[in-house]
């Protein structure tokens, strides 16, 4: 009860100095262009009273969203940081400009250019273990594993194969910024913004020992190999669902000043890692080019550590290569 009531508490005044600022701040989010599929993803209570779903089905289902929004229950087996996958994927996965999770299950397998490969649904949730959670997935075909992609693919349900002209897809994008994104620009805003839910320090906060907020920098936080590590896409992120509960807030600056100044921040070694942070960012620049690791910020290069974080390994055995040549 005592948990609660903290839980309760904190939520309460987050949301109320949300409240108070969305009244002074109009929230805009991007327009759907009218060429565009738009999906409505179906909710549990959909999934509930829809008769036509086997029972055991249904179970599998709700299993694979309970790993979703709780996927700290997987902690030192397949996650070893303090994200779930909800912490990216907001609104249950079904969110537009949230990265919604469904658009997945209709697009691939499919070429991705992070690792010059053709990818399968299992290999996508595969890689968000192995980068956004520094983690090893659960193994392909397992019981964890099926139930993720019972999820997506519930989500997913009436919506078209293979189209890609999806609204709300992905996080969005962002303008170019007026000005070259500032470190201490971005520290400014973070204080102002969102050191009240992710603490000052960026560690996050928890309640009796359960993640209420994701840290953003450090141990705790998403690797070097993560796509949020990308300054633009955290922009897209933080310009279209940050600050909790006033999306579109920031201004397109506000969002590449605090974007830059959270992944200017060390985090754990980007699996992939050979040799340096300097000849790994060249062999993965396809990548890197959009983030900060192996370039110097204040006296200081990034990713030049041989730190994994709380996994006891480095690269998980489900990154391999695959060729059919």
């Amino acid at each position: 009860m005592y948990s609660r009531i903290l839980m309760t508490t904190a939520f309460s005044l987050i949301m109320a100095h949300s409240a108070q600022a969305a009244d002074k701040v109009p929230v805009k989010l991007p327009d759907f262009e009218p060429e565009q599929y738009v999906h409505t993803a179906p909710t549990l209570a959909d999934l509930d009273a829809d008769e036509s779903i086997h029972p055991e089905l249904r179970k599998v289902i709700k299993r694979g969203y309970d790993l979703f929004m709780n996927t700290q229950q997987l902690r030192g087996e397949n996650v070893f940081n303090d994200m779930s996958c909800r912490n990216c994927h907001l609104g249950e996965g079904r969110q537009h400009w949230s990265a919604p999770i469904w658009p997945a299950a209709t697009t691939l397998p499919d070429y991705r250019d992070k690792n010059w490969q053709v990818n399968s649904l299992e290999e996508r949730i595969a890689g968000c273990f192995s980068y956004s959670m520094n983690g090893k997935p659960p193994a392909y075909g397992s019981d964890n594993m099926l139930a993720l992609v019972a999820y997506h693919q519930w989500l997913a349900r009436g919506a078209p194969v293979y189209e890609k002209n999806i609204a709300g897809r992905g996080f969005g994008k962002v303008a170019d910024p007026a000005q070259t994104p500032d470190y201490q620009r971005g520290k400014k805003v973070f204080q102002e913004n969102c050191a009240i839910c992710h603490g000052a320090d960026g560690q996050g906060q928890r309640v009796n020992g359960v993640v209420q907020f994701p840290p953003l920098w450090g141990d705790g936080a998403y690797n070097w190999g993560a796509g949020m590590a990308r300054v633009d896409t955290a922009a897209a992120f933080i310009k279209h669902n940050m600050p909790l509960g006033q999306p579109g807030k920031l201004s397109d600056q506000e969002a590449w000043d605090v974007a830059y100044y959270i992944n200017a921040q060390e985090r754990p070694q980007d699996p992939r890692f050979e040799k340096s942070a300097a000849y790994t960012r060249e062999k993965y620049l396809n990548f890197h080019r959009r983030t900060l690791y192996g370039t110097e910020v204040n006296g200081r290069v990034l990713g030049e550590h041989n730190n994994t974080g709380a996994k006891p390994f480095l690269k998980p055995e489900a990154l391999r290569s695959r060729t059919f040549d």
